[in-house]
């Protein structure tokens, strides 16, 4: 069993992989998840695409920040979901080299037909 990235404690088969692979995450949570083992495992592409504001020429930025970091955890500390709204706050454990580069993010999100994106994100200092 390969665990998610997303540290749900669940096998990356039964958790995220089916979203990476095409299928709709069926809440802004699951996509936030999605999104942060995408991020882990440098699946740019999926970052981009469930993004509502993301553009191609962002992938290599992408593409650098997922190869500079190692993803060490994930923790959900509050989830806010309405029927086409959604806010999620969480803190990602990330580490550059041997320095901490964690933070804590409220992001945001919205249900166009039935996929959710994600639109933007504030980091909490």
């Amino acid at each position: 069993m390969i665990p998610c990235p997303c540290h749900s404690g669940k096998a990356y088969a039964d958790c995220c992989e089916s979203f990476h692979r095409g299928f709709a995450p069926p809440s802004a949570l699951a996509l936030m998840r999605s999104r942060y083992s995408a991020y882990a495992l440098g699946l740019v592409d999926y970052i981009l695409t469930t993004s509502q504001t993301a553009q191609k020429s962002d992938k290599r930025e992408i593409e650098a920040f997922c190869a500079a970091r190692r993803f060490a955890d994930l923790e959900i500390l509050n989830v806010q979901e309405g029927e086409n709204k959604a806010t999620v706050k969480f803190k990602a454990v990330l580490f550059q080299g041997s320095r901490d580069a964690s933070f804590i993010e409220t992001s945001q999100f919205i249900k166009s037909g039935d996929r959710w994106m994600y639109v933007s994100g504030c980091v909490n200092s």
